[in-house]
């Protein structure tokens, strides 16, 4: 059975950083793409990342470009999401994803697997 757990979220202010974690079981991690989305309340799926399966290509989204950084560790089959200079707008529920091909990443729809997400909330 496969199992994304993202972790790490919670409230910061507005210039703070959080780290996301997503902990994947059941899937054979190094041949999944990974990726990071974000929903608010009345909004669709935004794509915020997505590395390769060795973690040397990222992708990020135009809304988080210079302010969060993905990585990955394939020997403990998490990915990570380093968030800086969180404003506001960055409120959200923040999900992991797995899928096995690496093409149009920002597509939550191409997309095998996902977690439950964890909500980040940012104070102004």
């Amino acid at each position: 059975q496969v199992q994304l757990v993202e972790s790490g979220g919670g409230l910061v202010q507005a210039g703070g950083s959080l780290r996301l974690s997503c902990t994947t079981s059941g899937l054979f991690f190094s041949r999944y793409i990974m990726g990071w989305f974000r929903q608010a309340p009345g909004k669709e799926r935004e794509f915020i990342a997505a590395i390769s399966w060795s973690g040397d290509s990222t992708y990020d989204g135009d809304s988080v470009k210079g302010r969060f950084t993905m990585s990955r560790d394939n020997a403990k089959n998490t990915v990570y999401l380093q968030m800086n200079s969180l404003k506001p707008e960055d409120t959200a529920v923040y999900y992991c994803a797995a899928r096995s091909l690496l093409r149009n990443v920002e597509r939550p729809d191409e997309y095998d697997y996902w977690g439950q997400g964890t909500q980040v909330t940012v104070s102004s």
